[in-house]
């Protein structure tokens, strides 16, 4: 495949998506005059990425690729799993990223457990009938306070103990080795290239 839709318009993941599929366009639904919002209420990563792909390959009929991903923080009882990107928000008013990263801070004011995990599930929606499902981790900690720019999300706050890092402080060539997005968009092009 040379093109891929995205089922998201976020900057950020496209462009981390342009860097994981080389040598596959990607592109965002307002680029073929398409609004897509899909309402993320899936009790899986799974459910919620399988939706979006479905919604937007029933609209564009073409290749989408869906993405849900989120944080699970053990001291949190895995919370704020697949509402992370709506943690803290009430319905009225969805929280900016700054605003999410200052709660999940101040509920593990104290905590000695920080360990956490950043999960991403993508699907590939070809047609109709053909589906492909991805799903990697990445294991860390939750920092003390948000550290690099480099990143979006809960990025700043993913401490990899190994490298003494959060994921927001890597260069992106080495962050697309070890997130979740990186790991899981490898296994699908690897999956993708066993198809042809």
């Amino acid at each position: 495949m040379t093109e891929l839709l995205l089922a998201s318009n976020n900057e950020h993941k496209h462009a981390e998506f342009v860097r994981l599929f080389p040598g596959v366009r990607i592109v965002r639904p307002r680029e073929i005059g398409v609004s897509f919002d899909f309402a993320e209420d899936g009790a899986s990563f799974l459910a919620n990425a399988l939706g979006k792909a479905r919604a937007l390959l029933g609209i564009a009929h073409r290749p989408v690729i869906g993405d849900d991903s989120g944080l699970c923080v053990a001291a949190l009882a895995g919370e704020p799993g697949v509402r992370s990107s709506r943690y803290g928000s009430d319905g009225m008013r969805k929280l900016e990223t700054p605003e999410r990263n200052a709660l999940l801070l101040s509920r593990l004011a104290g905590a000695a457990d920080r360990r956490a995990f950043f999960v991403c599930c993508l699907v590939l929606a070809i047609d109709g009938e053909r589906f492909i499902a991805v799903q990697e981790t990445v294991h860390g900690e939750i920092a003390h306070a948000p550290r690099g720019a480099n990143g979006f999300g809960y990025d700043p706050l993913f401490l990899l103990p190994d490298r003494g890092l959060t994921i927001a402080e890597l260069p992106d060539a080495e962050k697309d080795l070890v997130s979740h997005r990186g790991r899981a968009a490898r296994r699908l092009r690897a999956m993708m290239d066993g198809m042809t």
